[in-house]
């Protein structure tokens, strides 16, 4: 079963629970591969100093303890009861809950934002009323509506989020193999190979990362068994240690074993929280992955499967090292030694396997927010390839892939200790869950409409135990947790200056945009020539005529018959229907056969087949003059999937036309090197006009003789007068937009039918 499929539904009320097992067992390979591997570091990551000089079990088990509430009161309590209904239509993620406070709150950053797009079926989701004028939650959305500084404040933290999900993306890989592969040493200790981590884990990471081109659908079918098979090993290892070691490990349960570490402890035991902290590394990912699966999936099989598993594998782990405190000299604090020796390379193969299985996890994770990030102008363009027809979630950007691989080389070379990078890692764990918290808070408030009490409750419960985590891996600033700072500074850097350019060049672009009527007295007389075709000029803008377009006029006294102001915009809503992805207009009286059309995209929408743009665009275009062909406005010209919005009506994609006017493609007679198609328009007699179909065949003409692509190529500078500051911010905006990808719709055009025109922008 397509999980994409069900989310596509948006989750219907009723599941099947053959879906909801099938489901969960897919989301063990997705979901939970970084969270199932946290046993094989967790322990050692906590000790700063060997156990073998304790005489009793008390720092045992107080870790113990805390792992345990921490487990519970965090992915259980947290994500799976609380965050996870915080879906933005079927997704989750940092992203999705920034898109789901920006729908409820005139907040959004995107410029060319339009009244059309709040009537988006997955605008407005489901249940959304109206606040109280006299409530906090109606008070709290006017100011945020109202001071600029909120929301750019709101848009900084939702990107430090993201940032520290990149970071770990390149922490979790390292950690994860590297603790993997860590058994290798203890399992050939008797020959004496020793300092063989290193080498191994860089192996099995270039191996992760040169295989990313080919898909996780490749391999998929391995990573839910994988993960399921490890989850039953550390278990079955953990029971058994509990009976065979020590029985009575369950009274570690009690809170009050976190108070006498903490009190025997004191600055050592807060200043080891941090290891603590990572057996909860990978909880994100529950919500951040929550579109391929269902909530209930979801749920289902954290609460019945990987809690109880790592409970007793962490029971285990304890009940062994609570007795054997004496041990040798170069004796590590790890997962492997608790394993009986028998069982170790099994054991240590099937972790491999787990670690890769959740470190790609987290790879695909991260190529996905940076798409997200792109789409909403938070990130440079960058290539993204769609590994998997079926799965459009499952995408590959080959930048990013080798900025990671050697990223994760770099840490694992560099740290050599799964000690720092616990600290790396754990300061990107609890950091991306702070954000979490304070981005719910405003959820529960704003899109749950729920008593500001809730959401200070939340905020103190949970934001006061991420807190007090927090500080313990701040603490540790030079001893590893540096790295994610580091990292996430410089992404940082580069999407708030993308950002802050992106909108300085379309404010640039809305005051030099030239008037319709200034188009509309270009004519024959004034030495302006229409030549046959379609002219497509594409553009940022949703009104107006670009400027662009009036800097090519000028230096080539001439354009097309048809001519489309084209805008491919993206929208803060996950997906958009195939039934609203156009919006067509006409500019000026219909002789002039001009036309507006922007095309809507969600920020986790598959672009299709760019082949068959062309095709498309016609289409709606045709499908627009179809409800204009008796008045403008009039509400009998409307089916009941178009809306009018002024100028523009909603138009559906043709796969989605059942009654119009269909389009048909035959290769027509051509010259041996410029091959055409004939298009034919098939219309029921009677539907259309006498204007209406002659509308029609000038189109089909056009459409014959060839489209011409036109694209504004502008190099942007900083005006004179600018501060040092603002200079450097849109000179590196400057060196970003010409190196880094082309539009998609750009990459796709035919070189030679596409016109480039040059502009200078002085922002």
């Amino acid at each position: 079963m397509d999980p994409e499929a069900s989310i596509r539904q948006n989750h219907p009320k009723k599941e099947s629970w053959r879906t909801v097992l099938t489901l969960a067992y897919q989301s063990l390979g997705v979901v939970y591969g970084d969270l199932s591997t946290s046993p094989l570091y967790v322990y050692k990551s906590t000790f700063a100093e060997d156990i073998s000089h304790s005489e009793t079990n008390e720092e045992i088990f107080g870790v113990l303890s805390f792992v345990f509430w921490t487990l519970t009161l965090v992915p259980l309590l947290k994500y799976v009861f609380i965050v996870l209904r915080a879906d933005d239509n079927g997704e989750g993620g940092t992203f999705a809950l920034y898109s789901l406070l920006c729908r409820h709150a005139r907040i959004n950053s995107l410029p060319n934002c339009q009244q059309a797009d709040e009537e988006l079926s997955e605008y407005k989701g489901e249940g959304v009323s109206l606040l109280p004028r006299t409530s906090f939650g109606a008070r709290l959305k006017s100011s945020l509506e109202k001071h600029r500084f909120l929301q750019r404040s709101l848009l900084f933290l939702a990107l430090i989020g993201t940032c520290m999900v990149i970071g770990d993306g390149v922490l979790t890989p390292a950690i994860s193999v590297f603790s993997a592969v860590s058994g290798l040493e203890l399992s050939m200790a008797k020959q004496h190979h020793k300092y063989v981590e290193v080498p191994a884990a860089c192996i099995v990471l270039i191996g992760l990362f040169a295989l990313q081109h080919y898909g996780t659908h490749r391999v998929g079918f391995l990573f839910a068994p994988a993960v399921l098979t490890w989850l039953l090993c550390i278990s079955s290892i953990g029971l058994y240690n509990i009976i065979h070691w020590n029985p009575h490990v369950y009274q570690a349960l009690s809170p009050y074993y976190m108070f006498k570490f903490l009190k025997k402890t004191q600055k050592e035991g807060w200043m080891s929280l941090g290891g603590i902290l990572l057996c909860i590394t990978g909880s994100e990912a529950m919500f951040a992955d929550l579109g391929h699966f269902s909530q209930l999936s979801i749920k289902v099989a954290f609460t019945f499967l990987v809690y109880p598993s790592l409970i007793l594998a962490y029971m285990g782990q304890a009940a062994y090292l609570s007795m054997h405190h004496e041990v040798e000299n170069d004796y590590r604090i790890g997962f492997y030694v608790s394993v009986p020796e028998k069982l170790r390379w099994p054991v240590l193969a099937i972790a491999i396997l787990a670690a890769v299985v959740g470190s790609q996890a987290m790879i695909t994770g991260t190529f996905s927010i940076i798409k997200q990030c792109s789409a909403l102008d938070c990130f440079p363009r960058v290539k993204v390839v769609h590994t998997s027809s079926k799965f459009h979630g499952q995408i590959y950007i080959p930048e990013i892939n080798w900025i990671l691989m050697f990223l994760c080389l770099a840490v694992t070379i560099g740290f050599r200790d799964t000690k720092r990078m616990g600290n790396a890692s754990g300061l990107a764990v609890i950091t991306v869950m702070l954000v979490t918290t304070c981005l719910m808070s405003l959820v529960i408030v704003l899109c749950w409409h729920r008593n500001v009490l809730l959401a200070v409750a939340f905020v103190l419960l949970f934001g006061t135990i991420e807190a007090f985590y927090f500080s313990a891996t701040l603490i540790k600033f030079l001893e590893g947790a540096w790295v994610p700072v580091a990292l996430s500074f410089i992404f940082l850097l580069v999407m708030y200056i993308w950002h802050y350019g992106s909108l300085k060049k379309y404010e640039f672009d809305i005051q030099n945009k030239v008037s319709i009527n200034w188009l509309l007295s270009l004519s024959p007389g004034l030495g302006i020539l229409r030549v046959r075709g379609i002219g497509l000029i594409h553009t940022d803008l949703v009104t107006g005529i670009p400027g662009v377009f009036s800097h090519f006029v000028t230096n080539l006294p001439a354009f097309h018959q048809v001519l489309v102001f084209l805008c491919v915009k993206s929208v803060p809503v996950p997906h958009v229907g195939p039934e609203e992805r156009f919006l067509v207009g006409r500019i000026g009286p219909r002789e002039s056969r001009i036309y507006r059309c922007i095309i809507r995209y969600g920020y986790r929408d598959f672009h299709g087949d760019d082949m068959e743009f062309e095709r498309e665009l016609v289409c709606s275009i045709t499908e627009f003059i179809r409800y204009d062909r008796i008045e403008p406005c009039s509400s009998t010209a409307m089916t009941a999937g178009s809306k009018d919005y002024g100028d523009l009506k909603v138009i559906g994609t043709c796969s989605t036309s059942t009654d119009t006017i269909q389009i048909s493609e035959n290769d027509g007679e051509s010259l041996p090197s410029l091959p055409k198609k004939r298009v034919r328009f098939m219309v029921t007699e009677g539907h259309l006009d006498g204007d209406s179909m002659a509308e029609l065949r000038e189109l089909m003409e056009a459409r014959e003789a060839g489209v011409a692509y036109i694209l504004g190529h502008s190099y942007v500078r900083a005006k004179q007068g600018s501060g040092l500051i603002k200079q450097l911010a849109i000179n590196a905006y400057d060196f970003l937009s010409r190196n880094c990808r082309a539009p998609t719709y750009a990459s796709s055009m035919p070189h030679a039918s596409t016109i480039e025109v040059g502009m200078v922008c002085h922002l």
